[in-house]
This record gives C-alpha cells, structure tokens and sequence, in this order.
C-alpha cells in the first residue's frame, strides 16, 4: 500500500507547520477573545466576585445599624470629623461591621459603610 503523498517529504513538513500555526492560532483567539481562562484565574474571579458581593450586602446592614445605635447623631458627627483614610477603624471599633457567626469585622465592609454614611 502507498503512502500518500500529502504525507510524503515536503508536504508532510508543510502539514506539520500548518498543525503547529493552526493550534497557536486557537490557542491565542481562544484566550484572547474567545473568554477561555486558566482554572486559577476562574477561581481567583469567583473569590472577588464574591467578595464584592458580600461587601454590596452586607455594608447597607452595616449602615441601618449605625443608624439605629444609641447616640447614633452623635456618632455621625464624629464619623464626618474622622478623616476618610480612618473612618473604615472608626466603624469597625463601633461593631457596626462585626456579625453574628464572625469572628473579626471585615475592613472592606466597613469601608463600603462608612462610604455609605458619609454619602448621605
């Protein structure tokens, strides 16, 4: 039996060289624009995905229970007074951000409160 001869000397080089241009092309369109992503950099999105979600939330509750402590007035004069860079400490010393089934506040929270408060 022959051997064709696409798979013979010159065209067997030239079919390898098309294999080789043709997976470096889907490889480059398929990451590039076609939305593949390696595993590390899916889960690494869905951590921030997430993150960012509990911070949507979980700062207006953070917020309305400011708002519903005791001296809540005066402690917004004294939020306004503190600088932007602290307000995040402010909020957490306060455990405005601390939640049931939490051990420590999360500072991002806090922030996304405070930002909240000082909004209005």
């Amino acid at each position: 039996m022959e051997i064709p001869a696409m798979l013979q000397g010159e065209s067997l080089k030239r079919l390898a060289q098309g294999a080789v241009a043709g997976f470096i092309a889907t490889v480059v369109i398929g990451f590039g624009w076609g939305g593949w992503t390696l595993g590390s950099t899916a889960k690494e999105n869905e951590v921030k995905g997430t993150a960012a979600a509990l911070v949507a939330v979980l700062a207006p509750i953070c917020a309305d229970k400011f708002r519903q402590a005791d001296g809540a007035s005066a402690s917004m004069v004294e939020l306004k007074k503190t600088g932007s860079w602290q307000q995040d400490a402010y909020i957490v010393k306060g455990g405005w951000a601390t939640f049931p089934g939490v051990t420590a506040p999360d500072r991002s929270i806090a922030q996304a409160c405070a930002n909240l408060l000082t909004a209005l």
